[in-house]
């Protein structure tokens, strides 16, 4: 398969929703096998594998209680720690139940608590709840550090590990221990689990102006949005404020398609592998259009796919982006199917927008910095919108 291939596979979500396994990944990549290289193998890579055989082969044989080993939790363990190897909290193995709970999560329904998280300052950290679900009832907050899920300390758990002890089925309970961003003192919550619909985009007419939210990209996500602006056209709209607030991201496909009904033509990003060769997504001439002035609003939480949008209207001069300095969270992740069901999904490539600017780490720029907590970004946008007329 080649690279170019495989960027139309793969996911570029950050972040991972309580509930769903990924709030990104592309279905058609879902079962995809991971491969089978027949690239010889240097003498260090072999000395590693025949150093894990040695170890099995000794706790096979010299454990005291040989009859309480569990080779299958054996595995587990051994797939688990070379993951965690990686010290990347985007990349994690997947046991089969895991896998299996992970492939069906990609039309934007699911059962969990409601939320999405991230990872910042090596912490496992709420990004947002989702309105109207039982996280955002029991009074998760954007910023809240998860340090225990059920009594169990998330202290070295990458942000899926987490997600996967969080998710469940229907009307059972989870207890989350959380530290509230500014509180001293941890609080335990416990949540029912329930079934969570949210759709994508939303619209809000301000007078003349049209507020647009996406909160993530799902598969539904573009139809919505056609619709949406079919309705803001019949309405005579004069402007949109594209409002990217903490949103974590999504399919790589999608935003391509969302980019598309802004911008005419050109590269909506490119995905650059660690070998330098580098893949790029464009524009879809063929989109429905609107060439309405916009202004686009961002957060410290808007990440991913939702930072390739900010980017690519960015670096066109397309749209203004006001707010807050994004996440910064610029890889590309890919799940990968092993042959015994379970799966590992991890990190393969960095992306960057247009220009060539890197956002992981880095983060974008706003052209106009706003503090929400004393600005109204909706009718400060529509106030920009109005003065460039």
């Amino acid at each position: 398969m080649t690279k170019k291939m495989r960027t139309a596979l793969i996911s570029l979500c950050i972040i991972i929703a309580l509930g769903l396994s990924f709030i990104g990944g592309c279905t058609l990549d879902i079962f995809k096998p991971a491969s089978n290289s027949n690239t010889t193998q240097n003498t260090n890579q072999e000395l590693n594998l025949k150093l894990l055989e040695e170890a099995y082969q000794i706790i096979l044989k010299e454990y005291v209680e040989p009859d309480k080993i569990d080779t299958q939790k054996m595995n587990e363990g051994i797939l688990k720690g070379l993951v965690q190897g990686l010290n990347d909290p985007y990349s994690a193995y997947l046991t089969q139940e895991q896998y299996a709970m992970s492939v069906s999560d990609f039309a934007g329904q699911f059962e969990g608590i409601g939320a999405y998280v991230g990872s910042e300052n090596g912490r496992v950290t709420v990004i947002a709840p989702i309105p109207d679900t039982p996280a955002a009832e029991a009074g998760i907050k954007s910023g809240d550090i998860i340090l225990e899920v059920d009594g169990k300390t998330t202290i070295d758990m990458s942000v899926t590990e987490v997600v996967l002890l969080i998710r469940g089925p229907k009307g059972t309970p989870v207890k989350l221990t959380v530290l509230h961003k500014d509180d001293a003192e941890p609080v335990t919550l416990e949540i029912i689990r329930a079934e969570i619909k949210i759709p994508s985009v939303t619209l809000e007419m301000k007078g003349d102006y049209a507020h647009i939210t996406i909160t993530n990209f799902t598969e539904r996500t573009d139809d919505e949005l056609v619709s949406v602006l079919k309705t803001i056209s019949d309405n005579k709209a004069k402007g949109i404020v594209l409002d990217l607030r903490s949103n974590p991201g999504g399919l790589l496909s999608t935003v391509i398609q969302v980019a598309s009904h802004f911008l005419d033509k050109g590269v909506v990003v490119s995905v650059v592998y660690p070998d330098s060769s580098k893949d790029s997504d464009s524009v879809n001439p063929l989109a429905y259009k609107t060439s309405l002035p916009m202004v686009v609003l961002v957060d410290h939480y808007s990440a991913s796919a939702s930072e390739i949008l900010a980017g690519a209207l960015q670096d066109y001069k397309r749209a203004l982006i006001a707010g807050e300095k994004t996440y910064g969270k610029g890889s590309v992740n890919q799940l990968l199917k092993l042959s015994d069901g379970s799966g590992i999904y991890i990190t393969i490539a960095r992306w960057v927008t247009p220009n060539g600017n890197l956002i992981e780490g880095n983060g974008i720029q706003p052209d106009t910095e706003l503090d929400f907590e004393t600005v109204d970004g909706v009718q400060w946008a529509i106030d920009y919108l109005l003065s460039e007329k």
